[in-house]
């Protein structure tokens, strides 16, 4: 049952990357294809109706951690408490940078709505990738599964890390690039015009960059973490995570060079999935690596809640689902299409 649940709570993760990346995408590229305050405003139209919604995913990921492995939860919250009060505040920030300008009538204040905004949504993506790097690291944990971690030391990964190291960096850099790249290929499926345009110039050089990180961070969680392999090994089919990875990446320039903003929208969507499928796979079982002792690693065997409650919780769970699921999918065909600035609103 531990074992659905590490699933449950990875796809739910997953979800809420694929959705929220791309607004946070729109957040790190309006500065540069928006040039006049009526193209910002179309811009936050793209994400406007929709934003808010994506970060349910997670709310609802972080509910199933507590729920289904409480010792991970605390363990993190300990550890991470600088880094997650940051996340907590530039998700705020983001949502005040966002709605705000909806309201005012000032330039100056648009200005300054824009830029929270665009910054929040920055800090976020190359956070969230430093956090997925601490994980695939390791973290200095202690026989009592907690563990403590400053804002940075030396830089250098070894048994006691900082939060921020040359790795984790190199993994924030990646999660950056590759966000942006998932919020132009949507800015081009839902503008037209000049927006449309400089949004698949974006594209096209984050696609460069994003090709080269993806082969750099490669080499750096083998060098890391030579282990990382062996799932692959005793579990072939899991090959087919990498190969998902490398052809999301093939596809992402050809369909754009088409004009098929949808479907390069969608080779962006499982190039995502493949890199954070393939981490979890990896991982697994493990929640929380240890870099100090590997006896000392949170797993989803002894991170766990009891077995009733994770069966009971599981029923809560799908239902839960439903309405999720449900809501997203009325939301999304209700603002299927492209946006224009005629009527109110964001």
């Amino acid at each position: 049952m531990e074992t659905i649940w590490f699933i449950l709570v990875a796809l739910m993760l997953t979800a809420y990357v694929v959705l929220d990346g791309f607004d946070l995408g729109v957040g790190i590229l309006s500065p540069w294809v928006a040039k006049t305050p009526d193209e910002r405003r179309l811009v936050q139209r793209t994400i406007g109706p929709v934003w808010d919604g994506n970060e349910v995913w997670l709310l609802a990921a972080g509910g199933a951690l507590y729920f289904a492995f409480p010792l991970l939860y605390a363990s993190s919250f300990s550890g991470f408490y600088l880094p997650l009060m940051m996340v907590l505040w530039l998700l705020m920030l983001r949502g005040i940078g966002v709605e705000l300008r909806a309201h005012v009538d000032d330039p100056l204040a648009w200005t300054l709505c824009d830029f929270v905004f665009s910054l929040a949504s920055l800090l976020l993506a190359i956070f969230f990738g430093a956090a997925i790097g601490n994980v695939v690291r390791g973290v200095p944990l202690g026989p009592d599964g907690y563990f403590f971690e400053p804002l940075w030391t030396d830089f250098r990964v070894g048994p006691h890390p900082g939060i921020l190291d040359w790795y984790t960096v190199l993994t924030g850099v990646l999660a950056l690039v590759t966000l942006a790249v998932h919020g132009a290929h949507y800015l081009a499926v839902k503008t037209e015009g000049e927006i449309q345009a400089r949004s698949r110039r974006f594209a096209a050089l984050g696609w460069i960059t994003l090709v080269i990180l993806t082969f750099l961070s490669l080499v750096a969680s083998l060098s890391i973490r030579p282990g990382i392999l062996e799932r692959f090994r005793t579990d072939p089919w899991g090959w087919a995570i990498p190969v998902l990875v490398a052809a999301s990446l093939a596809v992402m320039p050809i369909y754009r060079r088409r004009g098929r903003d949808r479907e390069a929208f969608l080779a962006s969507t499982a190039y995502i999935v493949g890199m954070l499928g393939g981490a979890a796979f990896a991982l697994y079982p493990y929640l929380l690596p240890a870099s100090t002792d590997p006896s000392f690693s949170l797993t989803v065997h002894n991170a766990k809640t009891g077995a009733y409650s994770l069966r009971v919780g599981l029923i809560w769970w799908m239902l839960g689902m439903v309405l999720a699921v449900g809501y997203c999918t009325f939301l999304y065909r209700s603002f299927r299409g492209k946006v224009s600035l005629q009527g109110e609103g964001y």
